[in-house]
């Protein structure tokens, strides 16, 4: 139970990443894939039906207990916000309205932002275009995390802990790894999601506000579905930076499980995901996948060979802004 994780520093790699040659390759090859990329037509349904439902759950846990309050966000409520962070998620890559609408998209991802409490969306989207942009980029993809987490977080019940402080991880992460300008969004967001939240006080007292945001942050730490933060891009086999995950939580989480698609291909929607990976079968069947991210968990807990540094880390070089 005590014992040190072997790795000791990240996986440094000198090669850039996978997804761009996958990705002319497969185009090459299908060009019918492009026929995928656009607007999910659903997708702003489905989340505006996720949102009321929340706001639905608010009024109905007003008088419960505490205890029950927190058995609710747990088990229902977080559940929903972390799958409204996935279609955040989505939304940042402009398939709610299309990229012609791209401000549609970032206030739209403001609304569906609402029942997670916390203003979250627009500093999600200031730093994703990193991630896709620089994976594994030292001091560029936040992703990543730093030097003091894989050192400390090496044992079992140090793992279990960092896993469920992971929010407190990713947000503080971008402002000590590569701290940006506060955005006009992310004001505008701020400004919007604590209004709501204090109508919300304001109309049905305190515990419909803890209920969102305990749910949030309980769900996006400890959780089945928080399997995906560790199956995406920790290094189980030497030399493979990203797995996908066919599951069936991929139904709750907007497809997020079918991650080396999604990288390979960020401008498809998630609904359009598994049509990718059969049209391009070759490219994706005989590649390393995870069969369950509860496993995932497991496995990155106690297994001593996994661990915060396994992380595939390269140098990048800024890209030129147009």
């Amino acid at each position: 139970m005590g014992n040190r994780v072997t790795r000791e520093d990240f996986e440094w790699v000198y090669t850039e990443q996978p997804h761009t040659q996958r990705r002319k390759e497969i185009l090459a090859k299908y060009p019918e894939i492009k026929a995928l990329m656009g607007p999910d037509p659903h997708l702003k349904w489905i989340v505006s039906g996720m949102v009321f439902m929340q706001l639905l759950a608010c009024y109905l846990v007003k008088d419960l207990s505490w205890k029950w309050i927190f058995f609710w966000a747990y088990g229902f409520g977080g559940c929903i916000n972390h799958s409204l962070t996935l279609a955040i998620h989505d939304i940042s890559h402009n398939v709610a309205f299309g990229n012609k609408q791209a401000k549609w998209n970032r206030w739209f991802a403001v609304f569906a932002n609402l029942p997670i409490g916390i203003p979250y969306s627009a500093s999600f989207k200031k730093y994703h275009i990193d991630h896709h942009r620089y994976l594994g980029g030292d001091s560029l993809d936040v992703d990543i995390p730093t030097d003091f987490e894989g050192w400390f977080f090496c044992t079992p019940l140090r793992k279990l802990l960092w896993l469920f402080l992971q929010p407190l991880f990713y947000s503080l992460r971008p402002l000590y790894v590569n701290p940006k300008a506060i955005t006009r969004m992310e004001i505008f967001n701020a400004l919007v999601q604590f209004s709501v939240d204090l109508i919300i006080y304001y109309l049905w007292g305190l515990k419909p506000v803890i209920y969102l945001i305990a749910g949030t942050i309980l769900c996006l730490g400890l959780h089945p579905i928080s399997g995906h933060f560790i199956a995406e891009h920790y290094m189980f086999l030497k030399g493979y930076e990203t797995y996908s995950y066919y599951g069936p939580l991929n139904w709750l989480t907007f497809n997020v499980g079918y991650h080396m698609e999604h990288h390979d291909f960020p401008s498809i929607p998630g609904c359009r995901l598994p049509m990718v990976k059969k049209i391009a079968a070759e490219y994706y069947d005989n590649l390393p996948h995870h069969q369950s991210w509860i496993r995932v968990l497991w496995d990155f807990v106690f297994d001593d060979s996994i661990g915060p540094y396994s992380r595939v880390k390269r140098l990048c070089k800024l890209a030129k802004e147009s």
